[in-house]
């Protein structure tokens, strides 16, 4: 059986809110592991649970969907973004592509279609609701460009991580150490190689040597 695709839904409307987190609670392999009423606590959120798939509501208070986004795909890549909305304006849809979003669904949908979204995106592909889709828009569904050095998007965790991977901890040990569990490790493990363009921990392993990350610092 496969890994349930973990969940994070984030809109400010509770009743709305409520209705899709049961709506996905209902799906085979879909699980809903935090719910969020803001862009910021969307943020927080994400650094904490590294969900599979973000659910993001374009339209809330503070800094808004669009702009929370954008920082959660340059801060976790691994987190892949759905804009959930009532927006059917070509600019927000242009702008959350461009802010790192992999889908855009339209509120109102059916429960059948948001959960076709959802594994569709967490496949890897792009997901934008049929009436809104256009071969124009396909081009701006590229990632975010990798900045010069990778390594200064790392969080002070995944700095924590890849120093004890350069050591040569497993994930299991790497875990002991940080008090996390070894799917969490695995987790940041994969961000960690997305963020610095790698394929295995060895390469990943490698760059930290020559960077120069020791223990040192988080002393």
């Amino acid at each position: 059986m496969p890994n349930p695709i973990r969940i994070l839904v984030a809109d400010d409307h509770p009743l709305f809110r409520a209705g899709v987190v049961a709506s996905l609670s209902r799906q085979p392999n879909f699980t809903v592991i935090a719910e969020a009423s803001s862009g910021e606590e969307a943020y927080t959120l994400a650094a904490e649970h590294l969900p599979d798939i973000l659910l993001l509501d374009i339209t809330m208070p503070g800094e808004g969907g669009i702009a929370a986004a954008q920082r959660i795909a340059a801060t976790f890549p691994i987190v892949r973004i759905i804009m959930l909305t009532v927006s059917e304006d070509q600019d927000n849809l242009l702008n959350a592509l461009k802010a790192g979003a992999k889908g855009y669904v339209l509120k109102g949908v059916s429960a059948r279609e948001l959960a076709t979204a959802v594994r569709t995106v967490a496949d890897g592909d792009v997901y934008i609701s049929a009436q809104l889709a256009g071969g124009i828009l396909f081009e701006m569904t590229h990632s975010p460009v990798t900045p010069k050095d990778p390594f200064s998007e790392l969080t002070e965790r995944e700095r924590q991580i890849l120093t004890l991977l350069a050591d040569g901890l497993t994930n299991r040990e790497i875990g002991g150490q940080l008090f996390l569990a070894e799917k969490t490790i695995k987790h940041y493990m994969t961000n960690i190689l997305q963020k610095l363009q790698v394929r295995s921990r060895v390469e990943a392993a490698l760059l930290a040597q020559k960077h120069g990350l020791t223990e040192d610092e988080f002393r």
